[in-house]
């Protein structure tokens, strides 16, 4: 019989998403669109970028978070 793999605790992913080392540092956060849906859903990955005064793009099937409150300045 197939298992079923368990969805992670919603509360403890975005805590570890938001302390890895690259969202302490201002810098960028990468991940897949399809993962955040299914481990803790687009509506919760986004409040809680919201909540932290983040910037948040989607591109090319990732979400891709700025980790800084600063203005943002699309280039090109």
């Amino acid at each position: 019989m197939l298992s079923v793999p368990t969805r992670t605790d919603p509360d403890r992913w975005i805590a570890r998403i938001f302390a890895a080392h690259s969202a302490q540092r201002d810098a960028v956060l990468r991940r897949p669109i399809a993962w955040v849906d299914r481990e803790v859903g687009r509506d919760r990955f986004v409040e809680a970028v919201r909540a932290r005064g983040f910037h948040l793009l989607e591109c090319g099937g990732q979400f891709v978070v700025i980790c800084n409150a600063g203005g943002i300045r699309v280039v090109v």
